[in-house]
């Protein structure tokens, strides 16, 4: 399963939320927060088998990046 997520800096720490779930962790490196965004949406995803399988069929059809002013 791909995970979709937006990473920024804020202060010392990277923080990363996976777009579908709404699941936001942070990490000390870009690295870390990488690998704390994986296993914090496996145990959310854990606790909610039904949205796992739905979440399995979404099919990305693109990306878009918008700049507001």
């Amino acid at each position: 399963m791909k995970l979709q997520t937006i990473i920024w800096k804020e202060g010392k720490y990277y923080v990363i939320k996976e777009a579908i779930t709404g699941v936001t962790t942070q990490g000390k490196t870009m690295e870390e927060a990488i690998k704390n965004i994986k296993e914090a949406v496996s145990l959310y995803l854990e606790e909610m088998p039904k949205f796992r399988k739905a979440l399995e069929r979404v099919k990305l059809i693109g990306e878009l990046n918008v700049e507001v002013a």
